[in-house]
């Protein structure tokens, strides 16, 4: 079993809905980000005429990426970064003692050092919330039903989102224009095998690997 988020950047508007309902249920401190959304473009279309409407932007949501074959892991002398039973990976703070090893080897830089209580944070998928069978603060919150949360090992059918009005959960793959397998994306691999995908149609992907 491996959760993950998959987010369909077509849906996603750049709100930062998921940013900041991360900060406010995790209270990450100011100035850092469990979940950060940062904007791609707008950029020039190959072979047009580099003024709209031949340009191209979307919004990218950064975090924690799960890996399966984590570096942080690897890297840490303590075994506070461990992979839990649902295959994220979570800090145990009663045995980070603060070194930064995982910092430096994550490869997307999500990772930092909390000040006040000098151990490493990031996001945990809202594991809490999962222990009780509840969506990840980014998915429940998600105002443009962009972010799915399911297991990799299940496929795209387990991935589901928020509650409609007649409080029914959105099956991802029953509520989402069409797309195609080419369309997934993931950050740059390096290895580690990042378990978050990206959802992205008829665009230029600058974010890593298909």
């Amino acid at each position: 079993m491996t959760k993950a988020i998959i987010t369909d950047l077509n849906r996603c508007v750049g709100c930062l809905a998921c940013s900041v309902a991360c900060k406010a249920v995790n209270n990450v401190p100011i100035g850092n980000y469990w979940n950060k959304v940062v904007r791609v473009g707008p950029n020039p279309i190959p072979g047009g005429s580099g003024q709209f409407p031949d340009v191209y932007m979307y919004f990218l949501p950064i975090g924690c990426q799960h890996c399966q074959n984590p570096e942080c892991v690897k890297a840490c002398p303590t075994e506070a970064s461990h992979v839990a039973e649902d295959g994220s990976i979570q800090i145990d703070k009663e045995k980070c003692i603060g070194c930064q090893f995982c910092v430096m080897a994550c490869p997307y830089g999500v990772r930092y050092l909390n000040e006040e209580e000098k151990v490493v944070e990031k996001c945990t998928l809202c594991e809490q919330k999962l222990l009780q069978g509840e969506l990840p603060q980014c998915v429940s919150q998600c105002g443009g039903n962009a972010r799915w949360v399911g297991d990799t090992e299940e496929g795209l059918d387990s991935y589901m989102g928020s509650f409609d009005s007649a409080d029914k959960q959105r099956k991802m793959t029953e509520f989402l224009e069409p797309f195609e397998e080419s369309d997934i994306y993931h950050l740059p691999n390096v290895g580690n095998d990042p378990a978050f995908s990206f959802i992205l149609r008829d665009h230029h992907w600058e974010g890593g690997d298909e």
